[in-house]
């Protein structure tokens, strides 16, 4: 009986340096390819596809697309923050509908809240759709907060508290659903008793700004 399988071969075509996201600073790489082939008895004869260029980083071994080398630091602090920035307008949508519902007042709130707070332009069709998939998708606020701030920074972590808090409070009065939201998301930001307070303190007044 013949035996007939396919398998991987991969080689090192090249080595450079690049700044690696993974890392956070410059590291050496191999600009490596790899390809299927044919094997008859465990050995590769034929290849049955094409080759795949890859970047692996030296350090952490992290591996990615070629185009990872067009990248620099201030591009990917850049990235880094504008992905930020949708994921704290996000949270506060998510906050905003606990009770399944929007107010004229809460879209307001919302607006000001990406265009002031986050400083993230935002307008109204924008909002919409947020909202429209934050309502279909039926995600809860702390299940996604507790999946995207794992990325976050401390002082992110924060001014999303801070966008979420506002947009709790768009209404003025805090419903028991949201108060409870808020509550939780204390524990899921993993900020103390008083970084939680001085954030709150802090949106209040950019409230009555």
């Amino acid at each position: 009986m013949i035996l007939i399988g396919t398998m991987n071969l991969t080689r090192t075509r090249d080595r450079g340096n690049f700044y690696c996201p993974t890392c956070g600073s410059t590291s050496s790489y191999r600009l490596r390819s790899r390809r299927p082939f044919l094997t008859i008895y465990f050995i590769p004869t034929v290849p049955v596809g094409a080759s795949e260029p890859f970047i692996e980083c030296d350090q952490c071994r992290s591996k990615w697309d070629l185009s990872v080398l067009e990248m620099d630091r201030e591009a990917h602090e850049k990235a880094q923050q504008e992905q930020f920035l949708d994921e704290a307008m996000r949270s506060a949508v998510l906050v905003t509908l606990v009770d399944e519902k929007i107010s004229e007042d809460e879209i307001a709130a919302l607006l000001r809240i990406g265009n002031n707070l986050l400083e993230r332009e935002l307008d109204r069709e924008e909002l919409g759709r947020l909202c429209s998939i934050a309502q279909q998708n039926k995600i809860k606020a702390e299940n996604y907060v507790l999946t995207v701030s794992r990325r976050w920074s401390q002082p992110q972590r924060v001014q999303a508290l801070q966008a979420m808090f506002l947009a709790a409070t768009a209404e003025g009065d805090l419903s028991e659903s949201k108060l409870k939201t808020l509550m939780s998301l204390r524990t899921t930001l993993d900020l103390t008793d008083a970084e939680y307070e001085t954030a709150i303190e802090h949106a209040l007044r950019l409230h009555h700004l």
